[in-house]
């Protein structure tokens, strides 16, 4: 089948052509971004691949039917970026990647966390200047500390085990308990409240949607420990950044790891080095010593790019001959859908 690639860069090239040697699928780049500007490139193709960042919204997704397409599938677990109502309205089917490699953004969440701790980043720069002072790198023992995991779906469970094997004291939100889980590994599920005033570490694990966008706010925020390092792998807009640079200006939080940010589309991915931010909350952000900002690589390992493209081509495979797409995503199911686990 005919497939438009948008939002690609050459480690996606990479990954998709060594995997559709299995499948045989045509296979045609675009390296913009898939918004209502670029929609028309894909006129007479039968499907398009999207990514996080793409914009496809309703006024997209009419430019894409008009086109022939009927099918998007999205290389990414989230599908926030697609509105389902109106590709179902316009018969076009949706299908996204629901895991890839869990342990690729654990292992990121716990990186930001050590890194923010030790202060890798500072300690990097300095010597790089041939200044070996350690005076303002002191950090603490992550064994003993108490570590929030917001969202235990796959990706957080990782983590929860990962910071377990630190010797952390674990605690556990989401809005499905799973009891086997919690006598298993030793973790205890509490109420959010609780585990945003009780951790020394909070690391969010969960989609976005109307029930989590912000949910890490201002009153949110004033809850939590002073000093406590919160760290976000999940989606940017779990995070009111506004909130979040109040806290940092005050003081209350130790440190802050991002790996989204809810305004990110058309920053992320690009190579900007050249240009003036625009972006005045996240310039801001990267002013903060105790703030480390990575442009959302936490999926980027060799592993979690083998099973994106994998999975992708196989779902495009599934429409192609008319049989039922396991990874399908329709509008009735995202209703139904729990709002905490990823």
């Amino acid at each position: 089948m005919r497939l438009a690639v948008f939002d690609t860069h050459r480690y996606d090239r990479d990954a998709l052509e060594k995997a559709n040697a299995r499948f045989g699928h045509t296979l045609t780049f675009f390296e913009p971004r898939l918004t209502l500007q670029t929609a028309p490139l894909a006129e007479g193709f039968p499907a398009v691949c999207s990514f996080v960042n793409d914009k496809v919204d309703a006024a997209t997704l009419e430019v894409l039917a008009k086109g022939g397409v009927r099918l998007v599938a999205t290389r990414s677990a989230g599908y926030n970026h697609v509105d389902l109502e109106a590709a179902q309205r316009l018969d076009i089917r949706v299908a996204r990647v629901p895991e890839y490699s869990p342990h690729a953004v654990a292992e990121h969440a716990v990186t930001l966390v050590l890194s923010l701790n030790r202060h890798i980043a500072r300690a990097f720069s300095r010597v790089r200047d041939w200044n070996f002072s350690l005076d303002g790198l002191v950090g603490f023992d992550l064994a003993g500390k108490t570590v929030g995991v917001v969202g235990t779906g796959r990706i957080g469970r990782v983590a929860a085990r990962i910071f377990r094997g630190f010797g952390c004291q674990v605690l556990c939100y989401d809005v499905a308990p799973d009891a086997a889980f919690e006598r298993e590994l030793g973790v205890r599920y509490v109420p959010l409240e609780e585990l945003f005033s009780s951790s020394d570490v909070i690391s969010l694990h969960v989609p976005l949607t109307p029930g989590t966008r912000h949910m890490v706010d201002a009153a949110a925020l004033a809850r939590m420990k002073k000093g406590v390092v919160l760290v976000n792998t999940g989606r940017g807009a779990l995070i009111d950044s506004r909130a979040l640079l109040g806290a940092l200006k005050s003081g209350h939080l130790g440190g802050a790891g991002l790996d989204v940010y809810e305004e990110e589309e058309g920053i992320f991915f690009q190579d900007l080095s050249g240009q003036v931010l625009q972006d005045d909350v996240l310039a801001r952000l990267l002013t903060f010593p105790n703030v480390l900002v990575t442009s959302h690589q936490a999926f980027l390992t060799h592993e979690a790019l083998g099973n994106i493209a994998e999975t992708t081509l196989a779902n495009v495979r599934s429409f192609e001959h008319g049989e039922p797409m396991q990874n399908e995503v329709r509008a009735e199911q995202v209703l139904r859908a729990p709002t905490a686990s990823r």
